[in-house]
Order: C-alpha cells, then structure tokens, then sequence
C-alpha cells in the first residue's frame, strides 16, 4: 500500500485513513535515515500514530509494555511545543 500525500488523504479520507496514511509517511522516514529529522521524533510519532490507530479499530490488546510505560512517562511531563 503507498502513501498517498497528506492533502489527499485529509481532504477525502476519514480520521481513520489519515492516521494509517500518516503511518506510511513516517514508517518511510524511519526506513530512509529521517531525512535530517531526529530519528527518536519519528520513531515516537510513529508509535503514538499505531496507539491511535489500535484505539481506533478498537484493537488496545497490542499495546506492548514499553508503549504503555512511554505514554505514562508522556502523560506525566509538561507540554513544551
């Protein structure tokens, strides 16, 4: 399955359809070295991307327990963007 573009996919998908389209984008990325991204970014954002996603499809089950320690260390520190 290829990625489409984000614009695409945002004006004619579902939010369903864009979480999985942005998890191509990302897997890409992570494959090709992150393109001068910080590779530990893309790799938490991939995995935020597949949580969504799980929860979406109603699939919480999978979570490993690192994901689930991660996103209790997450919950747990102020916002900064």
């Amino acid at each position: 399955m290829d990625a489409k573009t984000m614009r695409e996919v945002t004006e004619s998908g579902t939010r369903l359809d864009q979480l999985r389209n942005l998890a191509l984008v990302l897997a890409v990325q992570i494959d090709t070295g992150g393109d001068g991204h910080s590779m530990a970014q893309l790799v938490r954002q991939y995995r935020e991307t597949i949580r969504e996603i799980s929860e979406l499809e109603g699939d919480n089950g999978d979570i490993d327990e690192i994901a689930a320690i991660l996103a209790r260390r997450d919950a747990r520190k102020p916002d900064s963007d």
